[in-house]
């Protein structure tokens, strides 16, 4: 989502011709993607060289990076090419897992991040996490585009609240508890339902819980939605939760505040960075569905708390917005281009 949105801030801009070269084009022929060893060449090889098409006619690559296999795959070769085109790399680096990427492979990691020209985090925690193997890192936070994600806190929320979790399926983002939480709060509140807007890998389980909870007429499983979509979701909806075990800065935390849902997430990685709990949010800890339940519960209960965490939520997106954070990536682009001159 933030590649896309910054992908089209670019091209807007009079500024910077950019070319995105995607990780993960659809295959052809399509049937290749039912072979495992045939599609990892048939994604990897066209990748590679279309890396080495592009690289020869760039001055500054902008590389997305994240921790696990997608780093080793795509990351670390697409810095290790521009290097020898002698072009400079920023590494985005996102994702709530780097510290234990790190320490379990930095004898991989460090040589390819260190051939970096800059290290860009979009927060104080990751670049906390960089620091400790001597890694400077500079911070640009997410783009929130409030022209999109916008709302306001509506009457529903006190008598038939809304939930919605807008979270890839995966484990690492323990949906699960959510559902659970959402048990307890339907349990008091009959008209509460929840939409779980996500694809992946936990789909079956997550499925199979809502029936053994006998919540199926409550939990809907809208699926992957694209930003107008989401956009939708959230104009709708009043809590959004966010029970992720491991996380940094999620785009999905600042959406729902920018659309006026209120938030409650669990207290992991970079998210005390990037909210106040209390003030603009409320936390949790993990794996823990009774807590997360009694503070939807809390929320519904006390409306003047409530207005005055979307009010501080709406505040403080406003700092994410495209006009506060794109002249900062071309500053850099323009930085790193005089410094290869």
């Amino acid at each position: 989502m933030q590649t896309a949105q910054l992908l089209r801030l670019l091209t807007e801009t009079d500024q910077i011709n950019v070319k995105l070269v995607a990780v993960n084009p659809p295959y052809r022929p399509q049937w290749v993607a039912n072979i495992p060893v045939l599609r990892a060449l048939c994604r990897l090889l066209p990748y590679f060289w279309q890396l080495h098409k592009v690289f020869k006619h760039s001055d500054v690559v902008h590389l997305m990076a994240n921790s696990g296999w997608a780093w080793h795959l795509f990351a670390a070769p697409a810095i290790w090419l521009a290097a020898w085109h002698k072009v400079p790399v920023i590494v985005n680096y996102r994702g709530g897992l780097a510290a234990e990427f790190l320490s379990k492979q930095q004898r991989w990691l460090l040589p390819s991040l260190r051939k970096a020209s800059v290290i860009v985090t979009p927060s104080a925690f990751l670049q906390q996490v960089f620091a400790h193997y001597q890694l400077n890192c500079q911070i640009i936070p997410n783009i929130v585009d409030t022209r999109i994600f916008k709302g306001e806190l509506k009457p529903s929320l006190t008598a038939a609240p809304h939930l919605v979790v807008t979270r890839n399926l995966e484990a690492i983002y323990d949906i699960a508890t959510a559902i659970r939480a959402f048990a307890i709060i339907n349990k008091q509140l009959p008209s509460s339902r929840l939409s779980i807007a996500g694809s992946g890998p936990e789909l079956a389980a997550l499925q199979q819980l809502v029936i053994k909870l006998q919540l199926s007429n409550k939990v809907s499983f809208p699926g992957k939605l694209d930003r107008q979509q989401m956009a939708a979701l959230y104009a709708e909806a009043d809590i959004m939760l966010n029970p992720s075990t491991a996380d940094n800065m999620p785009n999905s935390i600042l959406e729902a505040m920018a659309a006026s849902v209120l938030v409650v997430s669990t207290d992991v990685g970079g998210i005390p960075f990037m909210v106040d709990d209390g003030k603009d949010t409320i936390l949790v800890p993990v794996a823990m569905p009774e807590q997360m339940a009694s503070a939807v519960l809390s929320l519904i209960a006390e409306p003047d708390l409530a207005a005055t965490l979307v009010a501080n939520a709406r505040l403080k997106v406003n700092q994410y917005q495209p006009a506060q954070v794109l002249p900062d990536w071309l500053r850099l682009y323009q930085q790193c281009e005089q410094a290869n001159a």
